[in-house]
């Protein structure tokens, strides 16, 4: 219930930044997405397809903006208005962040798990445990937040404190605000990054003073469509630490080979 019920809020999200994206771009529109209509097409998600629609028709209506109500159809193919390959020419759309020839220029990150209290604090809890932070970054106009209602190199380089073992967007959101200093992201031989994992989290990072790079420490490049061309992982810390970070990285990788 609990998986089924994510499921519904992350396509009707979708499906809702698509429709609205559509109407207030109608001759400009590119939207790099992660989900499509294919599994609620199916015989016996007719159910699923129904709850989302009355997700996305409630969203409509309490925001006020747009007098219309959405068939089940017309939210399907909103949901598939997200198969754009993205790339370097034009504006694309990755889901909340704007694409801009490869550049992400503007980032929109909800993280409604996220603690108002730093997740660094150990012992400190949130007011009634309170949680949930909006951020937003453009280039140049550096890293907002507000609060709302709703989420072995280590060692080279000496560090004591155990890590907090985090997913989402809400990862860039706890360094932009200070709660830690390093983000390591090495997976498994094979595995691809989308950019829709980290668009809006890398300008976040960026405008709030930080630097995002993959392990060679090269900026990460969203234009070569819908995933990101690595080498090996990506570092996410501030710009005293990236030096010395990139260089325990290497030192393990090396290791890490010469040890096979």
């Amino acid at each position: 219930m609990w998986f089924m019920t994510k499921m519904k809020r992350k396509i009707g999200s979708q499906a809702l930044v698509s429709f609205v994206l559509q109407q207030e771009f109608p001759t400009d529109f590119s939207l790099v997405a992660e989900e499509d209509s294919k599994d609620l097409r199916k015989d016996g998600a007719q159910e699923v397809v129904d709850r989302i629609t009355k997700l996305v028709n409630d969203s409509l209506t309490s925001d006020g903006s747009y007098n219309v109500t959405l068939s089940t159809e017309d939210v399907l193919k909103a949901i598939d208005s997200g198969r754009s390959e993205g790339g370097s020419q034009g504006r694309h759309w990755v889901l909340d962040p704007t694409d801009d020839g490869g550049k992400v220029v503007l980032g929109v990150m909800a993280c409604p798990n996220l603690p108002i209290t730093s997740i660094s604090a150990a012992g400190q809890h949130s007011p009634n445990n309170e949680v949930g932070w909006l951020f937003l970054a453009e280039v140049g106009g550096g890293t907002y937040m507000q609060p709302f209602d709703g989420s072995s190199a280590v060692k080279k380089l000496g560090v004591k404190a155990p890590p907090v073992r985090i997913d989402s967007h809400a990862k860039y959101g706890a360094l932009s605000r200070g709660d830690g200093a390093i983000y390591l992201r090495f997976p498994h031989k094979g595995y691809r990054e989308k950019i829709w994992d980290h668009a809006a989290g890398c300008i976040v990072v960026t405008e709030a003073g930080g630097v995002v790079t993959d392990a060679a420490g090269k900026p990460l490049d969203f234009s070569k469509g819908k995933y990101l061309d690595l080498d090996t992982g990506i570092i996410v810390t501030n710009q005293k630490l990236m030096p010395l970070l990139l260089n325990a990285v290497r030192e393990s990788l090396k290791e890490k080979v010469a040890s096979l």
